[in-house]
This record gives structure tokens, C-alpha cells and sequence, in this order.
């Protein structure tokens, strides 16, 4: 009976880890059409991909190219490194990206301390330090792109130069951050299934969806932080991006020394999703001055 038992144990063990790892082909959230069958599964590519110690976490990041370094971030909550795979495509082939998972997401751990942006900045440049002493481009979307600012804030002198796409000012009041885990699965299951085979502890989803919203509501990004951030920065976003109306995108660049300003029109919070050529027409010229 134990010689059974152990044999079923064995079997469900190598059962559980076969899916753990060929999750293939991964796609992002909300993704309609499915992605070609040879495209690189960014967030899960174990021959670019390597962890760091960053405090109480341990932070999980692929490296891709040859070159200066620029750096990809990716959204918070619904977000994951292989929804970034055009900027990855499009850069390797002049540049050395740096592909992060922030903390809760894809393969990195969630830590135990409540998240800040301080600490997301931190956990990026634990990652940049072990690839490179160079100074870093930042291209980051939307909880990327915050914790661009925060980088560009807190480390002038490592951060060359900042994309920021579809993240603006914010203060308590102006938008409500609330996630539940139910909400989020009912939207798209198959998305999910992929993550939770990747995170380390998927059982802390709520607790991520939680610690982010209680930063994001009590989080002020005015013109005394915007005014820290020195280095030129491109701020982008979807003309119809309910949650960085144009509006607060001019404001927002206009709060930082040296900004340029990239609307795309027709297009939501996504907008690299909906149309990447006319986003990567406003990146290139950027990092090319």
C-alpha cells in the first residue's frame, strides 16, 4: 500500500510540475487573438531569465540584446512581462533590454512589506545592478511607467532618459483603486490559469490586488514630485484613456523640466496593444536625440 501510494504521489508531483512548465504559449490579458506559436514567451524564458534578492522579495528578470541598456516595466494587477513583447522584439536589435517582473507579478515574489513605489524602484534597480553599472533607459506602462518616475526621481544619475505610457498625476480621491480576485478571473480565466502556474505563491493574488490598491489610493503625485525628475522624459498615452484624460497628460508633462508629449488618437489605456506602429513611431525618434 505504501509502494501505491508513493507511486501516485510521484505521478501527481511530475504532473503538477510538467504544467508549471510548459505553459506555452502564453498570451497577455484580454488578449482576442492567439500569438504565433514561435514568438519568445517573455516572463517565462528560462534561457534569458534570472532572479535578484531586492529586500524581502526575490525579484525575476529576463535579459534580451546587445547594447545600452533600456529597461521594459510592465502594468500593475493585470499586467505581466510578456505584454510587453513588441517593445522586446523591436529593441533587441539595438539595445540590451532588461525585462523586470515587478513584485507580485509573473515569477517574482510579493514580499511581506506593504508595496511602494520606493520599494518597486528599488526591487528595478537590484535587477539593473546585477546586469550593468551603465546608466538605463526606462520605458514603463502604466504601474511601470509610475515606477519610471520614481526611478528617474530617485536616481538621477543612473536614468538616461523616460518613456511613460498611460501614467499621469494622481492624488487621493481622484480615482478608486479596488481589485477583487473573482472580478478579475470572471474576465478573462485563461489568463490567469497562465499566471497562476507561474507565480510562486498564487494564493496571495487577493493580498497583491489589496497591497496595490492601498498604495495607489493614498498615493499624491503632484509638481513637487514631477519637478524632481530631471532627465527627458516622453509621456504617452491614448487620447481615450479613461484614467489619463489629455488633459492631465499635458499637465503631467508640463510638471516635468524636460518633457516631450506623445498622443496617440483613437486608443485606450492599452494603446501600445491597439496600435504599437503609431507608439513606436513617437519611441524611436525619442531615443534617437
Amino acid at each position: 500500500m505504501k509502494t501505491i501510494l508513493s507511486v501516485l504521489l510521484s505521478v501527481c508531483f511530475l504532473v503538477s510540475y510538467s504544467q508549471k512548465q510548459y505553459i506555452k504559449p502564453l498570451r497577455h490579458f484580454m488578449q482576442m487573438t492567439a500569438p504565433p506559436p514561435k514568438e519568445t514567451q517573455y516572463g517565462n524564458n528560462p534561457k534569458a531569465g534570472h532572479y535578484v534578492q531586492a529586500d524581502d522579495a526575490k525579484i525575476y528578470y529576463e535579459v534580451y540584446g546587445k547594447g545600452k541598456p533600456i529597461v521594459i516595466l510592465h502594468g500593475g494587477i493585470f499586467g505581466s512581462t510578456y505584454e510587453m513583447y513588441q517593445f522586446i522584439d523591436s529593441l533587441t536589435k539595438r539595445y540590451q533590454v532588461i525585462a523586470v517582473s515587478t513584485r507580485g507579478h509573473g515569477k517574482s515574489e510579493l514580499g511581506s512589506e506593504p508595496i511602494t513605489y520606493e520599494q518597486k524602484a528599488n526591487d528595478v534597480m537590484a535587477a539593473i545592478n546585477a546586469v550593468t553599472k551603465d546608466s538605463v533607459i526606462i520605458l514603463g506602462f502604466s504601474d511601470g511607467a509610475y515606477t519610471g518616475y520614481e526611478l528617474a526621481s530617485k536616481y538621477p544619475n543612473r536614468i538616461r532618459k523616460l518613456i511613460a505610457i498611460g501614467a499621469t498625476e494622481l492624488h487621493p480621491g481622484l480615482r478608486d483603486f479596488a481589485f477583487d480576485v473573482k472580478q478579475a478571473i470572471a474576465l478573462d480565466t485563461a489568463y490567469w490559469n497562465q499566471q497562476f502556474k507561474l507565480m510562486p505563491e498564487p494564493q496571495r493574488l487577493q493580498e497583491m490586488f489589496t497591497k496595490l490598491g492601498n498604495m495607489y489610493n493614498q498615493l499624491t503625485l503632484d509638481s513637487a514630485f514631477f519637478q524632481t525628475i530631471k532627465c527627458p522624459t516622453l509621456v504617452m498615452a491614448g487620447d481615450k484613456d479613461a484614467g489619463n484624460p489629455p488633459q492631465r497628460v499635458v499637465h503631467t508633462a508640463e510638471m516635468i523640466q524636460r518633457s516631450q508629449i506623445g498622443m496617440i488618437p483613437n486608443t485606450t489605456h492599452g494603446v501600445f496593444l491597439e496600435n504599437f506602429n503609431a507608439v513606436w513611431a513617437c519611441v524611436v525618434p525619442f531615443l534617437k536625440q
